[in-house]
This record gives C-alpha cells, structure tokens and sequence, in this order.
C-alpha cells in the first residue's frame, strides 16, 4: 500500500502529524510520502519519507503517474481534491480536517469546502475533537467518516535531565496570528512577571507562518508591558530541541502556557507534558483529550487572565502539586497516544475504501 499526505506548508502541529504518523505506517509496512505546496521550517527535521515541496501542476502529474497512490490524504485544502482529479488521481481520497481555527471559522472554511468536498472526496477524517465531530457530521453527513486519535511518540520526545536554568521560565509555542492569541500570553506573562521578579518569558516563533500586520503590533505591545528586557523570542527551532527546551523549562520550575482560541488537537502541549513540563491552557477544546484539570496539567477560561495567574500561581507555589502533575501528564501521554494504533486504525480505514 502505498499512501500520499498533502498539506499546504510543513510547519506546527501539521509537519508533527506527518512525520509521526509516517514512520508509525512504514513501520507496519506501508509506504508513505508527504506532498507540501510550498516550503516551511519543518523541512529542517529529519524525514521519514520521501518528502517533495511543489505547487506547480506538471511536477504534481508527474509524481501521481510515477507513484500511483493507492490513497491520498488532503489535509484542509479542499481547492487540491478539484486539483487532483483535474491532473489524473482516480484513486480513493480522504478529506481530512485538523485546526480549522473557531468554531465559526471552521464552519465557514467546511461550509466553503463543501462542494469539493461532496463531489471529490471518497471520506472524511478528523480527530475525536468535540466541535470538529459536530461541524463534520453536519456538513457532511452522507460522507464516510473516520475518527481517531492522532498519534504520539513519547519514546523519540520525551524529557531530557540538562544543566538547570538559572531562573523559572514561562514559555508559549506558536505564530504571531490571532487564533494562537499571542495577546493572551503577554497578559498574563507581564501579570505573572509582577508576582515573580526573576521569571523569565520564551516564546518559540515560526517567523514563516507570522502575520506582517500581526508582527508590528505585537513589538508595540512587548514595548508597552515593558517586557522586553526578560522577554526571548526563539523562532523556528528544529523539533529535536524542542524537547531539550521544554525539560529544562518543566526543571526550572516553569510552565508552557497555551492561549489558544481553538485547538483541533494542540501537539505542543503534548509535547510539553512529554518532557515533564507543566502546562496551563485555555480551553480550546482538542486538548481537553488529553489535559485533565489538576491531574495531568490546567485549564483557564478564555479571557479569564486573573484565573490563568492563580493557576499558574499554584504551578510555582506548590512544590508537591507540580510534581504530581508533570509525573502525571508524562504517564498519561506516553499511555493513550500510541503510533502503532493509529497506524492499524488507519490502516483498516484505507483498507476499507478499496487501498491495496
């Protein structure tokens, strides 16, 4: 069997999903390759697979004709079912949703989407995500569908014991654009950093995917909370660090704090539990499956910041609480997400549409 993933950029939780979940399919004996539009910081990991980087229709046919795909997954990008089809593809296609943003977002993208979607898409996938399942089966309830945990290697990333830093740190992981709500990570930081003189902010940027517009206002209102002098902006770092970063972070007696609007599934914060780094989130749905409140990390309301201070507060207060909750969230990570299951998920669902 032979299987292509498509995604616009290779960058975030997207590059994260296809390289775990291709090695956990050659791994059972499928063969896999990743189609991206255009380039992105993730092509500095190590690929598990035959990588091409291309938006050009002749080089698009060509690969289809030499490789013949017995199915191909498209993530998001609807426009690409037509496009596949035009250039030749018959085979079986998935449609698969991951992000999409709010709920009002993701249901005007999967409203748009629709016609393609309809008439060039043999199923739909998506994650067990509470406002994913309900705008899918909605929208599209004369597809096939397929729902199932997106996979995790806790055994590659996992935490690490390094020279301890010389001060706690609060970390975010995203780009400068509204739905990760980088506005919610200066607030409660500069809220954080009236309590705690010492505490340190990192934020891991993909410089690629950022707003211009975006951009500009979020240097003003650095400048404006005054945050610059213990501010550290980290762009695109190569996921092997990641971990190196987040364990020293989870030692420091630090935290990853999430300000999401909407998570489809949210791999950053799992990585973070992974490497024994206490998280705080907002409650943007896709990571509810895998952060419990007060057991493997915490939640706060949207937009409750006070809340999200006295959380995090108890994060640094609470010695024996902390302990309990990045002992905790490493065991239920390294437990629920395993590759090989979602590769005989997977597996059976392609099997299911007629891949051989």
């Amino acid at each position: 069997m032979k299987i292509l993933f498509t995604f616009y950029v290779p960058s975030g939780g997207m590059e994260t999903l296809n390289r775990i979940r291709t090695t956990a399919l050659q791994n059972a004996g499928v063969s896999c390759q990743l189609l991206y539009l255009q380039k992105g910081a993730g092509l500095a990991n190590p690929a598990p697979c035959p990588i091409h980087v291309t938006n050009r229709d002749a080089s698009i046919r060509r690969l289809l004709r030499r490789e013949k795909f017995n199915l191909i997954v498209v993530t998001s990008d609807s426009e690409l079912l037509r496009r596949l089809r035009r250039l030749g593809y018959r085979g079986p296609i998935v449609f698969e949703g991951q992000g999409f943003g709010d709920p009002p977002t993701a249901a005007r993208a999967l409203n748009l989407a629709a016609p393609a979607v309809k008439s060039e898409a043999n199923a739909l996938l998506y994650p067990p995500t509470a406002h994913l399942i309900e705008l899918f089966q909605q929208i599209y309830p004369k597809k096939r569908h397929f729902s199932f945990a997106n996979p995790f290697d806790a055994e590659q990333f996992g935490y690490t014991p390094l020279a301890p830093l010389d001060a706690p740190v609060a970390a975010w992981i995203g780009r400068l654009e509204p739905n990760k709500n980088w506005r919610g990570f200066l607030e409660i930081g500069s809220r954080l950093a009236a309590r705690y003189p010492t505490l340190r902010l990192y934020m891991f940027l993909d410089t690629n995917l950022s707003l211009p517009g975006e951009t500009k206002q979020f240097y003003e209102r650095v400048k404006q909370l005054g945050l610059t002098p213990r501010l550290s902006l980290i762009p695109n770092v190569p996921h092997a660090y990641m971990a190196h970063y987040l364990s020293q972070i989870g030692d420091s007696g630090g935290l990853l704090i999430s300000t999401s609007r909407l998570e489809g599934f949210g791999f950053a914060v799992l990585e973070a539990m992974s490497c024994r780094c206490p998280v705080l989130t907002s409650d943007s749905d896709g990571v509810r499956s895998f952060v419990i409140h007060d057991v493997t990390g915490k939640f706060y309301p949207q937009d409750h910041y006070d809340s999200a201070v006295a959380q995090a507060s108890e994060l640094f207060d609470n010695p024996a609480k902390r302990e309990a909750i990045r002992t905790q969230a490493r065991d239920h990570v390294a437990s629920r997400f395993s590759p090989a299951d979602y590769a005989r998920n997977f597996i059976a669902m392609a099997t299911e549409l007629g891949a051989r």
